[in-house]
């Protein structure tokens, strides 16, 4: 692993900033089952939010909404795919583990009008609770908007619960789970925000399920380890 002000390298794969985009190289091999993953990545930012909050009453986990929202171009060669979308950016860091902290999350992001919505939902280990609306414009401004009633959504394959929110009781639906395994998920979920249907990407993560004993002897099977 090597890492500067302005790129991170680990293994074949690396990510680095040049001032306007971010250019994200991958060269992966798949697993369980052995496949090529290669190709670039590129994000480029409307503009940089310095929004950040502390997820846990310790300030030990902090997150930003980097980029809220972002232009992203995709060219793969293996497998061949290539296309052009919307996208965002974020990041979670802390100095602690998360399972120690939390026992599950709910995120979701959209893009509204001229900007985003985001919402994030975190159950922590102590009982209590955070809850997130934010609202980010194209320059980067972030601010808060009253949180909508939450919604249950059908349970994942492998039991892991789901949940968003939703203005005046219209409902919320998972219109496809593009990745479904032991504590995490991630779905595309159609609900409403901000005055608007919105097609939305949502994450579910359980930490809890995360702690078990049966995850952690699942990892080395999803996630090569190094051999040196």
């Amino acid at each position: 692993m090597e890492r500067s002000p302005d790129a991170i390298r680990i293994g074949p794969s690396s990510m680095c900033w040049d001032g306007r985009s971010l250019t994200i190289l991958i060269d992966e091999v798949t697993a369980p089952v052995p496949s090529r993953v290669r190709g670039r990545v590129r994000v480029f930012p409307h503009a940089w939010s310095d929004f950040e909050s502390a997820l846990d009453a310790a300030g030990k986990h902090r997150w930003r909404p980097l980029a809220p929202r972002a232009d992203v171009e995709v060219e793969l060669t293996h497998p061949a795919l290539r296309w052009k979308g919307r996208g965002y950016c974020d990041a979670n860091c802390g100095d602690a583990p998360l399972e120690d902290a939390f026992a599950y999350w709910h995120w979701l992001r959209a893009p509204v009008g001229e900007g985003s919505v985001i919402l994030y939902d975190v159950r922590r280990r102590d009982g209590t609770d955070l809850s997130l609306a934010l609202h980010a414009d194209d320059r980067g401004a972030v601010r808060p908007f009253a949180t909508p009633p939450e919604v249950a959504l059908p349970p994942t394959r492998w039991k892991i619960a789901r949940a968003t929110r939703a203005e005046d009781g219209s409902g919320a639906t998972v219109e496809r789970t593009l990745e479904d395994t032991p504590f995490y998920a991630r779905s595309i979920v159609s609900t409403s925000l901000c005055g608007e249907r919105v097609r939305a990407m949502h994450e579910s993560l359980s930490l809890a399920r995360f702690r078990s004993r049966f995850v952690r002897a699942l990892l080395p099977f999803r996630m090569l380890r190094s051999r040196r």
